[in-house]
């Protein structure tokens, strides 16, 4: 194995281990730590002047992308993997009365997130990375607050919170392209 491969390799593994991470630490922000929690629903924290939303927000914005980046370093098996491990440990640390939503939720937003990913990885990874987050933070967001909370209340919170960590990870997803480029690292 090259250098190169050793390195997209490991950066893989990183990926992955954050994006696992990603997946208990949303669930236990939700029910522990906001401005303000609900009773009987979800803490809070600000997004935009005057909006809120569920504190797990950020935390699955950044999996997004994280998923697209372990795609990216480790082939499409090694993210179907991690969507099952993510599926799973949603499961096994989201507490009961929100399991099949949160479960629900990221499995049907990282697999819609994989199918945009995959195709438009040609046109680049930033591209790729924002679309498809995008549209997997929007299904995320309407399931989870579904399931959960039988309505659509935070959605714009929600959304807006996603949004605000993809787009924050843009320079770092730029920055990874350039040096991808210059290293002469390809996708998995």
């Amino acid at each position: 194995m090259t250098t190169i491969e050793n390195l997209r390799r490991r950066e893989g593994i990183l990926f992955l281990i954050a994006f696992t991470a990603c997946v208990p630490a949303a669930n236990w922000l939700i029910q522990n730590v906001g401005t303000f929690c609900v009773p009987n629903g979800p803490c809070l924290i600000p997004v935009a002047p005057g909006l809120t939303a569920p504190s797990g927000v950020l935390l699955v914005g950044i999996a997004l992308v994280l998923r697209d980046l372990v795609q990216r370093r480790l082939g499409l098996n090694w993210a179907f993997a991690a969507i099952a491990l993510g599926g799973l440990l949603s499961a096994l640390f989201a507490p009961p009365a929100l399991v099949v939503a949160s479960v629900a939720a990221f499995l049907l937003s990282e697999i819609v997130d994989l199918m945009v990913f995959t195709p438009l990885q040609r046109r680049g990874p930033v591209v790729a990375a924002v679309v498809s987050s995008l549209v997997g933070l929007v299904v995320d967001s309407i399931v989870f607050l579904w399931l959960a909370f039988g309505g659509l209340e935070f959605l714009t919170g929600q959304i807006v919170g996603k949004a605000l960590m993809v787009l924050i990870a843009i320079p770092v997803l730029a920055w990874i392209r350039t040096r991808d480029a210059r290293l002469g690292i390809a996708p998995a």
